[in-house]
């Protein structure tokens, strides 16, 4: 899914040229059959190729991993995620950055959450 996000299109084989260690064109094929009848993902027809994209907007599919993410390592807690991620940040952050932050923990204090 990381692949069709970050390409908004593709089709299998440049799926599968895009990953580390590749596993056979058929498997990637019937893995984007599969993500498709869960409805991840979607085709259209171009000419004999399939070019597949992911079926949801890449906000709603952030959401949705990074809740999956605090939910399977921080025990569902948003504050040590938080934390976690500042902490391994390897760039300095930006003032704005760092203001963005600031800022939407103050909304988020607010909010009562």
């Amino acid at each position: 899914m990381e692949i069709l996000h970050r390409l908004d299109r593709a089709t299998a084989a440049e799926v599968q040229a895009e990953l580390p260690d590749p596993p056979g064109y058929s498997s990637v094929r019937k893995l984007l059959e599969i993500l498709e009848k869960k409805g991840e993902v979607q085709h259209e027809q171009d000419g004999p190729r399939y070019v597949y994209a992911p079926a949801t907007v890449k906000t709603e599919a952030r959401r949705s991993a990074l809740e999956a993410l605090v939910r399977t390592f921080f025990s569902g807690s948003v504050e040590e995620t938080a934390i976690a991620l500042l902490g391994m940040s390897k760039e300095k952050l930006s003032p704005d950055g760092l203001k963005r932050i600031v800022s939407e923990a103050e909304r988020a204090k607010r909010r009562g959450r």
